[in-house]
């Protein structure tokens, strides 16, 4: 088996999260990607966090018609500051025979990493050119995704909800129904459609 491992906070899962997610599994041959939400990032304040099961839900509503994509709750339920490093140890004791690949946008090469030698060893390190991100290192040994760039960030939908502005084309349909139903992030009564 060839596993995607695709953690983030997610707040709010986007199209941009998808569209690496669908890239990767196409390019490196997936049989699945998972989603998996931090429990409390481990390199950042996340303002405006939603909590865990909120934000678990939006995944899953996201991913829901795909049947190569999966969410996880793993880092979730393990509580504490949510490390890479920790995650892979645990799917590879869990699936000893996968191939497993660990997904992240070139922002992540900025901050510094909890035993990075040890996940390289572990897993394939995927990494996808993000629009304006920080000038990074150029690891060796990792891989880089050729994708579709789109330059969507998770913080600009936040505000744009609290604006009362459309997210329309920027979330999956039932992501942003499920926000505006449930007001989160400040959203308005505006139609979701």
């Amino acid at each position: 088996m060839r596993l995607g491992i695709f953690g983030g906070t997610f707040n709010p899962i986007h199209i941009g999260h998808l569209l690496l997610a669908e890239t990767a599994r196409e390019e490196l041959s997936l049989d699945r990607v998972l989603f998996v939400p931090t429990h409390q990032p481990p390199h950042k304040t996340a303002a405006n966090l939603l909590p865990g099961a909120e934000r678990f839900q939006l995944v899953q509503l996201a991913i829901k018609d795909h049947p190569n994509f999966v969410a996880s709750d793993i880092e979730l339920t393990r509580g504490g500051p949510s490390y890479s490093i920790e995650t892979v140890k645990t799917l590879h004791a869990q699936l000893p025979m996968a191939k497993l690949f660990l997904l992240m946008g070139e922002d992540m090469l900025a901050v510094r990493w909890l035993s990075w030698k040890e996940l390289k060893g572990l897993c394939a390190i995927v990494i996808a050119h993000r629009p304006n991100s920080p000038k990074c290192r150029r690891e060796a040994g990792v891989k880089w995704l050729d994708m579709p760039q789109v330059d969507i960030a998770s913080s600009d939908i936040r505000k744009r909800l609290k604006a009362g502005r459309s997210i329309r084309y920027l979330v999956p349909p039932a992501v942003a129904r499920h926000l505006y139903s449930q007001r989160l992030y400040g959203a308005g009564a505006l139609a979701a459609s």
